[in-house]
C-alpha cells in the first residue's frame, strides 16, 4: 500500500467508528425495551402475545441502567463524530449513503413501536388521560389517583398521580382515541400510542428527506439529525413523548408555508399538542411580516384551529400550563440560581417570579445572538462559501438567506427562537431538545449542531431514567448528585453558546457582494444565494 491510501484510510476511521457507534446505541435502545420490565421499563401486564411485545426475563436493575448509559454515551459521540465527519474534506465518501440512514432510523422506529416504552413513565399518564375521558372525566381537572381501581389509572406512577394533564386538545384527542380502542387494557392503548407516535416520526423524517434530497451533503446531515438520530429514537421514539406529534406539525408547517391555510392549519394543531411549540410560529411571521394578508391568512387559520380545540376542551385546560410555567427541572442551570438565592436571602421563597423574569431576558439574549448571527452571515453559522453546506437549490426555502419579504427565513428564525427557549427556560427535559433537531435540519450546518447534540447528550444523562418508581435505592446517587452537577455543565454550554454567536457575528461585518442583495430591510438585506449543481459536494 501507498502511503496516501493509509493516510485515506486513517482519515476515514473516524467516520467508520462514528457510524459503529450510532447503530450499537440504536440496538442498546432496542434491547432495553426488548428485555421488558425494569427501572427503565414501566410494566404494562396483560397477555403475552398482544403488543408491545418483549421477553420478560427481569433484567438486572443496574444492569439495564448500564445499558441505557451506554446507549446515550455511544451515540452522542457517535452523532458528534458523524457530524464533524461530514464537514471535513470527502467526509459524504466516508459516511453511509443518506437513503441508508433514513431506512436504519425508520426501521429502528417501527421495530420500537412495537416494544414496551423505556426511560420515563410519561406514556402512562397519556394512557390515563385518555381512560379519562372515555369515562366522561376531565383530565384538566383530575389526576390518575381520582379513578382508583381502574385498570388503567392505576399504572400512573409517583410523582403524577394527582397531576392533570398539560397537554392540548389535539394530544388528549389522540390519547382519547387510544384509550377507545385498547378499552380495559393497559398494552393495547399503549401500542395505539406507540403506532401513532412512529408514524408521526417516521412522516417528519421522510418530509425532511424529501425537503433536502438535492443536495447529497445536507441529506446525510439531516438523516444524521433526525432520522438516525440515536438520542431521538432514545428520546422521542422509545420513550414515546407526545412531542414527537408536535414536531411532525411544526416542520411540515414550515415546509408548505407557501400555502398560508394549510401551513396555519398544520401551526395550530402543533399549538394544540404542545404550547411551547408555538415559538416556531413566530418564524412564518417574521418572514410574511411585509405581506400582511398572506400572515394574517396563516395567523387567522392557525388561530381558528387553536380556539376551536381549546373550545371543546374547556378553559379549564389552561390552568395546569400557567402552573407548570413556574416550574424549574431539577437539571436546569436555573435551580442552581435558585439555590444562591435561598442560601444567601433564605429558604422562604421559591424565587419562582424572579427566576422567571431572568429566563425571559436570558431568551431574549440568547436569541438576540443567534438571529443576529444569522443576519450577518446568511446562515447560522454556516456563512458564505461553506463547502459542502450550500443551498439546496433555486427555490428551495429553509435554508438559510431571505425570505420572499426580506430578511430572515422562517426555518432560520425558527432556530433561533427554539435553540434559545431550550437554553434559556427553568423546566427543562431530554425530550424538549427534539423541536431544535426537527428545524436544525432544515436549515444550514453550523456549530449551532454541536451545541444542540452536547445539550441534548447531557440532559439525557442527568435524566438516567426518568423514573422514580422502580430504581434501585443504591442509585439514588444518579438523581441526587450527578443530575445537579451536571446543571453546571448546562450553565457553562449556555455561557459558551452566547460566546460563540456574539463572537461568529463579529467576525463577519458584512456579506460578500456575490452573495448580497440591495438593502431591504432592518437585517441590511442579505440573502441566500443558490450555488449550480456543478459547487454541490456529489457522492464519486
Amino acid at each position: 500500500m501507498t502511503s496516501r491510501t493509509h493516510r485515506h484510510e486513517a482519515r476515514g476511521r473516524p467516520a467508520g467508528a462514528a457510524t459503529a457507534a450510532i447503530c450499537v446505541s440504536i440496538l442498546l435502545t432496542i434491547t432495553i425495551g426488548l428485555l421488558g420490565p425494569s427501572p427503565m421499563v414501566p410494566g404494562l401486564g396483560g397477555p403475552a402475545w398482544l403488543p408491545p411485545f418483549s421477553l420478560g426475563v427481569d433484567p438486572e436493575p443496574h444492569l439495564v441502567i448500564a445499558l441505557a448509559a451506554a446507549a446515550i454515551i455511544l451515540g452522542g459521540l457517535g452523532l458528534l463524530a458523524a457530524l464533524l465527519a461530514l464537514r471535513a474534506p470527502l467526509g459524504l465518501r466516508r459516511l453511509p449513503d443518506p437513503r441508508r440512514l433514513v431506512l436504519l432510523g425508520c426501521l429502528a422506529a417501527g421495530i420500537l413501536a412495537f416494544l414496551p416504552p423505556s426511560g420515563s413513565g410519561d406514556h402512562l399518564n397519556y394512557a390515563a388521560y385518555g381512560r379519562m375521558v372515555t369515562l366522561g372525566l376531565n383530565p384538566y381537572t383530575h389526576g390518575a389517583v381520582h379513578l382508583p381501581g381502574d385498570p388503567i389509572a392505576d399504572a400512573v406512577e409517583e410523582p403524577w398521580r394527582e397531576e392533570p394533564s398539560v397537554y392540548g386538545p389535539v394530544a388528549t384527542a389522540v390519547q382519547a382515541l387510544a384509550s377507545w380502542i385498547g378499552g380495559d387494557s393497559l398494552k393495547l392503548t399503549m401500542f395505539v400510542l406507540a403506532l401513532v407516535n412512529a408514524a408521526a416520526f417516521i412522516a417528519t423524517a421522510l418530509l425532511i428527506d424529501r425537503f433536502t434530497r438535492d443536495d447529497p451533503t445536507r441529506r446525510l446531515r439531516a438523516a444524521l439529525l433526525w432520522t438516525a438520530n440515536p438520542l431521538l429514537l432514545y428520546q422521542l421514539v422509545a420513550g414515546m413523548h407526545v412531542d414527537t406529534l408536535a414536531i411532525a406539525c411544526m416542520v411540515a408547517a414550515l415546509l408548505a408555508r407557501s400555502r398560508p391555510v394549510g401551513a396555519g392549519a398544520l401551526l395550530g394543531l402543533g399549538v394544540a399538542v404542545k404550547v411551547n411549540a408555538g415559538l416556531v410560529a413566530l418564524g412564518p411571521a417574521w418572514e410574511l411580516r411585509r405581506r400582511p394578508a398572506r400572515l394574517a391568512l396563516m395567523a387567522g387559520c392557525a388561530v381558528v384551529v387553536v380556539v376551536v380545540g381549546y373550545a371543546i376542551v374547556g378553559p379549564e385546560a389552561i390552568g395546569p400550563m400557567t402552573r407548570t410555567s413556574k416550574a424549574i427541572s431539577h437539571a436546569s442551570p436555573w435551580k442552581l440560581v435558585q439555590g444562591w438565592l435561598q442560601s444567601l436571602v433564605g429558604t422562604g421563597s421559591a424565587y419562582r417570579g424572579e427566576i422567571q423574569i431572568g429566563s425571559l431576558l436570558l431568551l431574549a439574549l440568547t436569541a438576540w445572538a443567534l438571529l443576529r448571527l444569522a443576519a450577518r452571515r446568511g446562515l447560522l453559522g454556516g456563512g458564505h462559501g461553506d463547502a459542502g453546506h450550500g443551498s439546496g437549490g433555486p427555490g428551495s426555502p429553509g435554508y438559510g438567506g431571505a425570505g420572499p419579504g426580506g430578511g430572515l427565513e422562517a426555518p432560520v428564525v425558527a432556530v433561533g427562537l427554539v435553540v434559545a427557549y431550550l437554553f434559556a427556560t427553568p423546566y427543562i427535559l431530554p425530550w424538549y431538545d427534539g423541536l431544535a433537531f426537527g428545524l436544525l435540519a432544515l436549515v444550514a450546518a453550523s456549530a449551532l449542531d454541536t451545541f444542540v447534540v452536547v445539550h441534548l447528550l447531557v440532559l439525557s444523562l442527568a435524566y438516567l431514567p426518568a423514573r422514580v418508581e422502580g430504581v434501585p435505592a443504591d442509585l439514588g446517587w444518579l438523581s441526587k448528585v450527578v443530575r445537579p452537577q451536571l446543571a453546571w455543565v448546562l450553565l457553562a454550554l449556555t455561557a459558551a453558546l452566547l460566546v460563540w454567536a456574539w463572537r461568529a457575528a463579529g467576525h463577519v461585518r458584512r456579506p460578500r457582494a456575490s452573495a448580497a442583495r440591495p438593502p431591504s430591510g432592518p437585517w441590511r438585506g442579505w440573502r441566500c444565494r443558490s450555488r449550480s449543481s456543478g459547487n454541490r459536494r456529489r457522492r464519486t
